[in-house]
């Protein structure tokens, strides 16, 4: 089946693959949003405990999600993994640290004769929460705004700044992005919240901490959005590979493929839906309106980067060294051989639904942290 296919399609199904990836993440990442919020929603020990808790049934998922993105990308896509890990280096090294500190933190947070106290592991979910969310935003923002490498005739890759990646904060457009990961992360961590602690100080206070986090978001992201849809873009030429200029790219983009407007719209209505269910309602489910919202969003924000002959890593040092699905992905070979593994994922998914459910079948209160034999 897949083998019959040629080159230039399994490059888009791959890019499709790992687009779907990235919206998980970024759904996934509202552990880390939830992380961010411990010392501001619990104050005594107990509602502190309820929290970290709900949050710590869950931070495998976003640790393995993670895991899985860069490994689809490594085999997919070798030479961005190549130049971006091999030259950004003090940025990828930054975002491990964070996620090490915070798999430490779950781990021995509530271990007997700890210390440290809970107090320095609640930093480094802090940590984890807020600086880890933020780079990898700011990183992802590069797909749009490029970095400084460039890429020689043997794809050989070389980083031409000694920041290493870092440079990336200082271009406000992936900063906006990042800030917008950020409080994204937040608000559904704060809907999780809402969702599965059974507390009504915990829930109150959830519901102030959702519209002040919203509001920042809605500024940052539109920031963001505005700002992609009226810039230019890197595009190529299919045959020669030559990269140029194209103004309003991204916005060509969404013309050109009809169905991804569709996705990003319905996406943004559902994370605002979540928004007003969660502020002004009594209801528990806005989480899952926020979370399909969230993929739908990412989704198509991704495939904009990739598709339609755009460069998804621009080189903003050298033009030509820009890297997209073409240049910069493995062989039909490969991609074929993977893309028979791909057909196992949704039943990977339903293990993950399965399991998720398991983990999740009353909501978290006082009585249970008590109880539990095993409180992170």
């Amino acid at each position: 089946m897949f083998e019959n296919l040629s080159h230039y399609a399994l490059q888009q199904y791959w890019w499709v693959i790992i687009s779907l990836l990235a919206s998980f993440l970024i759904f996934l990442m509202f552990v880390q949003g939830g992380q961010t919020l411990i010392y501001i929603i619990g104050k005594t020990d107990m509602e502190k405990t309820m929290l970290v808790n709900a949050l710590g049934r869950k931070w495998e998922f976003t640790f393995t999600t993670l895991v899985t993105f860069g490994g689809a990308f490594f085999a997919s896509f070798p030479l961005f993994y190549a130049t971006s890990f091999g030259g950004a280096y003090w940025v990828w090294m930054a975002i491990l640290f964070c996620f090490i500190i915070q798999a430490i933190a779950y781990e021995f947070r509530s271990k007997p004769n700890n210390f440290l106290g809970k107090k320095t592991y609640d930093i480094f979910l802090f940590i984890n929460g807020a600086l880890g969310t933020i780079l990898i935003g700011t990183a992802v923002g590069t797909f749009y705004n490029g970095a400084m490498f460039s890429v020689n005739e043997m794809n050989s890759s070389r980083w031409e700044t000694a920041a290493g990646g870092l440079e990336a904060v200082l271009n406000w457009h992936n900063v906006a992005l990042g800030l917008s990961v950020f409080f994204l992360a937040r608000i559904l961590g704060i809907l999780y919240f809402i969702r599965n602690v059974n507390d009504e100080t915990i829930y109150g206070r959830s519901k102030q901490q959702l519209l002040y986090n919203a509001g920042l978001f809605l500024v940052f992201f539109m920031a963001f959005l505005i700002g992609l849809l009226l810039k230019d873009g890197f595009a190529y030429e299919p045959g020669t590979y030559n990269v140029h200029i194209e103004q309003y790219k991204y916005f060509h983009n969404l013309i050109n493929m009809p169905f991804v407007p569709i996705l990003l719209l319905a996406g943004i209505v559902l994370v605002l839906f979540a928004i007003y269910r969660g502020i002004w309602t009594d209801s528990l489910k806005g989480f899952y309106f926020g979370g399909i919202g969230t993929v739908l969003t990412v989704f198509a924000l991704f495939l904009i980067a990739g598709l339609n002959h755009t460069c998804y890593y621009p080189s903003i040092f050298d033009l030509q060294s820009s890297l997209h699905i073409e240049n910069s992905s493995s062989s039909h070979y490969t991609l074929t051989a993977m893309s028979y593994v791909s057909l196992l994922v949704p039943f990977v998914l339903a293990y993950i639904v399965y399991a998720w459910n398991s983990v999740n079948k009353k909501r978290i209160d006082a009585e249970e942290m008590k109880s539990e034999t095993h409180v992170y």
